[in-house]
């Protein structure tokens, strides 16, 4: 029935497609690396050190999945474990603030409550290379400015 083998065509329509999908000049983004999330959590860590203010650190990439996590030593919340990493992947799919999401809520845009596994609280930041968003760092400190202030220190970090 074939004249060439099967696995002959299919070797040779898998190297057309990659040399089409070449041809493409598909668009590159950067990607957030472990060692620069560690640089992010560190530089949020030292800005929570310095102020006295334990909490949770998370710092996920561009799809919300997670790259890190620290809980420091008494961290003021027990349930940031699961409200930081919320935050960050909140900040990461929505591509703005976590706290975007919470002024809707509050102001006029109440439906946003319905976005079903989000964090809508402050605390959350996208994190951004290159004018792209790479990832996002989630933070449960004590208060919401404090969360905030512990994440900015964070983005910093990856200027």
């Amino acid at each position: 029935m074939f004249s060439k083998p099967l696995s002959l065509v299919l070797g040779a329509a898998a190297l057309a497609a990659a040399q089409l999908a070449s041809a493409a000049n598909l668009p590159t983004q950067p990607v957030l690396t472990l060692a620069a999330a560690q640089q992010v959590i560190q530089a949020a860590q030292a800005k929570a050190q310095a102020e006295n203010w334990p909490c949770v650190i998370s710092v996920v990439d561009a799809a919300g999945l997670p790259l890190a996590l620290v809980r420091m030593d008494n961290a003021a919340v027990p349930a940031g474990v699961e409200i930081a990493p919320g935050k960050a992947r909140t900040a990461a799919l929505f591509r703005r603030p976590s706290g975007a999401l919470e002024d809707a809520v509050n102001g006029n845009r109440p439906a946003a409550a319905t976005a079903r596994g989000f964090v809508l609280m402050r605390g959350g930041l996208p994190l951004v290379a290159d004018g792209q968003i790479v990832g996002a760092i989630g933070v449960s400190a004590d208060t919401p400015q404090h969360d905030e202030e512990i994440a900015k220190a964070g983005v910093a970090a990856l200027k």
